[in-house]
């Protein structure tokens, strides 16, 4: 499934993605999506439970401009 796939279907969400395509700069270009949830814990207890390789999670809502994120 295509990023804008994922965007259009799981909209607002946080969504655990199994990696088929990255651009360059790491962004997912293409992925199955293996769990999605509007509860971002929910998601990273999953992906804790399935241990899946070459996986990314993704918000794909607005991201508020004041807000910091931490890799």
């Amino acid at each position: 499934m295509k990023i804008k796939e994922i965007e259009e279907e799981y909209k607002d969400e946080w969504v655990l993605i199994a990696c088929k395509d990255i651009d360059e700069n790491f962004n997912v270009k293409e992925g199955e999506v293996f769990y999605h949830s509007k509860d971002k814990n929910e998601v990273y207890r999953k992906m804790l439970e399935l241990r899946p390789k070459d996986c990314a999670i993704e918000y794909t809502g607005k991201v508020p401009e004041d807000l910091a994120v931490m890799l």
